[in-house]
């Protein structure tokens, strides 16, 4: 084998690795797109309210991590998929992995009016949508 084909394999073995981060980020923005089931302003008004600030972890008794989680998903969810930065998509991924963890934690019972489903909203996510 020559140093040419070695350049040659390394290449390919380069562009199949793009196409595959390309799929991965393509994958994680549709998930995202499933997963946030609130629309940019119902998320804007949730955020407004009291049972929105009251949800989550504070840190420190300033604003909770899902409450700052939920105004940036509000400028992801108003950005175009190919405008989106490598560090969007992480934040997105972030907000799959919470939104997954915490669906499968549901407390029984009506969920109405509960600070799981307030955090979850927090997220993008209103479980009474699929309902």
């Amino acid at each position: 084998m020559t140093d040419r084909d070695d350049r040659d394999d390394r290449d390919d073995r380069d562009d199949r690795d793009d196409r595959d981060d390309r799929d991965d980020r393509d994958e994680k923005i549709a998930e995202f797109g499933r997963l946030v089931n609130l629309s940019p302003r119902e998320l804007e008004d949730w955020l407004e309210r009291d049972e929105s600030t009251a949800a989550g972890q504070h840190q420190g008794g300033g604003e909770s991590t899902g409450h700052a989680s939920g105004r940036r998903i509000v400028g992801l969810l108003r950005t175009s998929p190919s405008e989106l930065s490598d560090d969007d998509v992480a934040h997105m991924r972030k907000v799959v992995g919470y939104i997954k963890r915490h669906l499968a934690q549901r407390p029984s019972g009506d969920v109405t009016d509960t600070r799981w489903r307030h955090s979850l909203m927090n997220w993008g996510h209103d479980p009474l949508k699929d309902s």
